[in-house]
Order: C-alpha cells, then sequence, then structure tokens
C-alpha cells in the first residue's frame, strides 16, 4: 500500500492528506460532502487556522463562525418556516379577532389566497408577524414555538421542522466547534422563534443566536416580574443589519461567514474585510429533486423566500467566495428518518 501511494504524483497526495487529516479527527469529518474543491476549502482553511505552527492560526477565542439559518441551515421552501407559524398563529387566533374577516392582510390567510397575501409585500407580512408574536410573555411565547413544532410538519417533505436542517451542514458546525469554533446563527428570522429549538436542532445554544426581533417591555404582573412582547418590531436583522448585530451581540469580526441571498452579502463583506484567513461561503439552491431550485442566479426561477440574485453570484466568482452547490456538493441533504 505504502509502496503504492508513493508512486502518485504529489497533488495527488497533498489532496489525500487535505481531504482525510484534521487537526483534532483523522476520520472524516464531513461524510455528507461530496469530495471537491468545495469540502477541501472548508479542511484547508480549518487546517490552517487551528494549526500553531501556521501563518494564519487563529487564538481559539478568535475562531468565530456565523451562519444564516433560513435556506442556509434549514430549508426556507415554500415559505420561511417563521412565516408558516404566523399563518397558522393568525388562523388559530382568528375567532378572537373577527375584523380580520375582512381586514388585510389577515383576510387573505384566512381564505389561504396566498397571491394577494404575497402582494402585501414585506409590509403584510411584518403585520402578520406582529400580530401573531406580540400580547404574551416571552415564556408563553416560548411555550407557544415548543408546541407548534412539536406538530408542524413541512407540506413536501411530511417531517417535523426539526428534521429540515440539512445534514452537511450540521456536520460543518460539529466539525468547526471540534476544532475551538464557537459557532453563531445570524439570521432575519425571529431570535424568540429560533432560540427555543437552535440547541436541539444544530448545537447552537440560545446565546448563541443573533436574529431580528420585537421589543419588550419589562412588567411585575400577579407579583411576579416579566418580560412582555410589544406589538412592535424592535430590529430587522438582514442585509446591512447583521454586521451590525453582530458588532453588538458578538464583539468579534467573524473569520468564517455562511449564507445563501442577498440578505447575506453584507455579513460575508464584512468577514471578508478582516486580517488573516477568511472563509465566505454561499449555498446555492440547484437541486429540485431532493429539495428546490431556485435563485434567479444561473438562469433559476425566482423565489418570495431567499433571493440569489446573479449579482451575487458574480460577486462571489469575483471575489473568490465559495459557492456550494446543494445538487454537485452534497451526498445527503437531509439526515435520515428519525
Amino acid at each position: 500500500m505504502m509502496r503504492n501511494l508513493l508512486k502518485l504524483p504529489l497533488m495527488y497526495l497533498i489532496a489525500i492528506t487535505v481531504l482525510f487529516t484534521t487537526p483534532t479527527q483523522a476520520a472524516d469529518p464531513l461524510p455528507s460532502w461530496k469530495d471537491g474543491k468545495t469540502k477541501a476549502s472548508i479542511i484547508t482553511f480549518v487546517k490552517a487556522v487551528t494549526d500553531k505552527q501556521s501563518a494564519d492560526f487563529v487564538a481559539p477565542a478568535e475562531r468565530i463562525a456565523t451562519f444564516d439559518n433560513d435556506g442556509t441551515l434549514w430549508t426556507e421552501q415554500p415559505m420561511y418556516t417563521q412565516l408558516s407559524f404566523a399563518l397558522d398563529r393568525i388562523t388559530q387566533m382568528a375567532p378572537q379577532h373577527p375584523d380580520w374577516a375582512s381586514k388585510q392582510p389577515f383576510k387573505a390567510v384566512l381564505d389561504k389566497d396566498m397571491k394577494t397575501l404575497a402582494a402585501s409585500g414585506e409590509k403584510g407580512l411584518l403585520e402578520l408577524v406582529v400580530a401573531s408574536h406580540s400580547g404574551m410573555s416571552t415564556e408563553s411565547f416560548e411555550a407557544i414555538v415548543l408546541d407548534w413544532f412539536s406538530q408542524a410538519r413541512h407540506p413536501r417533505f411530511k417531517r417535523p421542522y426539526t428534521e429540515m436542517a440539512y445534514q452537511p451542514m450540521l456536520e460543518l458546525l460539529a466539525f468547526l466547534r471540534a476544532n475551538e469554533f464557537k459557532t453563531y446563527i445570524v439570521s432575519g428570522g425571529g431570535v424568540e422563534f429560533m432560540r427555543p429549538i437552535t440547541e436541539s436542532v444544530y448545537g447552537v445554544p440560545p446565546e448563541q443566536v443573533v436574529g431580528s426581533s420585537i421589543k419588550t417591555q419589562y412588567e411585575v404582573q400577579d407579583g411576579k416580574p416579566t418580560l412582555v412582547r410589544l406589538g412592535e418590531i424592535g430590529f430587522i436583522n438582514d442585509k446591512t443589519g447583521k454586521p451590525v448585530a453582530i458588532n453588538d451581540h458578538i464583539g468579534r469580526r467573524p473569520i468564517a461567514a455562511f449564507g445563501n441571498s442577498d440578505g447575506d452579502q453584507q455579513m460575508l463583506e464584512w468577514t471578508a474585510a478582516g486580517d488573516g484567513a477568511r472563509l465566505m461561503m454561499l449555498v446555492f439552491h440547484d437541486d429540485k429533486d431532493r429539495e428546490y431550485a431556485y435563485g434567479p442566479a444561473g438562469g433559476q426561477p425566482e423565489s418570495s423566500s431567499g433571493h440569489f440574485s446573479q449579482e451575487l453570484m458574480d460577486k462571489a466568482k469575483k471575489n473568490n467566495w465559495n459557492v456550494i452547490s446543494m445538487k454537485n456538493d452534497w451526498k445527503k441533504v437531509f439526515p435520515d428518518k428519525k
């Protein structure tokens, strides 16, 4: 065996070493990733920043990796998971709000008129989120979220949403943490919608989740201090908001950032602007058979959930950001059914 290996060209020996040797693991740490440039980029980067003899070595305290959630860690089609939750909540709450039967965008939800709902735009969707996510304590909201996740199923795959995380990304999160990275979720989704399930799904504790927020207010109810969720948006964690939120909540610039849409561009730009080795990656949805295919980069169809424009694709190529092809880079998309 060794004699045969010595006959291989040097470039193949290097590739074998990069793909199958890591600082902390001898076995393949990313078994659901196909061997190739994308996988090698991840392993090479991790090896460089964790090797004390490397010029790119980064101290463990500074090994920060940020991940978008929707479309990056789990599926965002046919609509964002949180939007599905909000629509279910509006339907459930409708008997207490008879005026919704004639008031948009609530009427569109109750009539299951998705065309009219889509036409309401961001303003209409925010109105639905505020109505369905406020007026209760933070503890009550967490209980509502957990109850919904225990019952809701993805309309196409008929699996709990908590099983719709991408297996390759779960492996990536674990690989980074095994190499003393701290992994954060930095998403446009509601922070208190995500936090109840991120630790069980991704291994990311609630204090490492950064997201959009509804304003809360301290009150004493029946002699008990509580935080009440108000009917007002506090912060939208998207696009230029992501670097601001990272700075506010984390206090360190990431050395690795992962996204899937135009809304993640500024997070990747800010990560890339730091000194030393950096890893920027974008998940590209091009697998209609195992998940979904949408863009419109590469001539793929538009989508109301996630927007990977041709401009973003061009920017990624120009700046040597890694574009992960779901079709070509992943052996499997979702974990095996439980």
